[in-house]
């Protein structure tokens, strides 16, 4: 099984920056997709940005030019840095781990998710 632990949440003013930390752990396929996905309250779940094990990103349009997704494959860890951050960006983020396997199958594993408060 994999399991994935979420660090870095907490209460920031906007303008302000937040890094957060996802580290995998257990049988991880080597190639993959690990992101960060969050919801608001009264909200669906939507992606914030991924980055594949090739290091090709993705990101919300939302979000572009303000955050950064890097990641440690040798680690099995994703780094989201939040940069000039606003009150709408208030949610809580989960980390996010997709296998893509060749006949087509999708496993997704999901953290337990980590509350970003944004304040005005």
């Amino acid at each position: 099984q994999v399991q994935l632990m979420e660090s870095g949440g907490g209460l920031v003013q906007a303008g302000g920056s937040l890094r957060l930390s996802c580290a995998a752990s257990g049988r991880i396929f080597r190639d993959n997709r690990m992101g960060w996905y969050r919801q608001a309250p009264g909200g669906q779940r939507e992606l914030v940005a991924d980055i594949t094990s090739g290091r090709t990103t993705n990101y919300a349009d939302s979000v572009k030019g303000r955050f950064a997704i890097s990641r440690d494959s040798a680690k099995n860890m994703v780094y989201p840095q939040m940069n000039s951050l606003k009150p709408e960006d208030t949610a809580v983020y989960y980390c996010n781990l997709r296998v893509t396997y060749y006949s087509g199958s999708v496993d997704d594993y999901w953290g337990q998710g980590t509350q970003v408060t944004v304040s005005s």
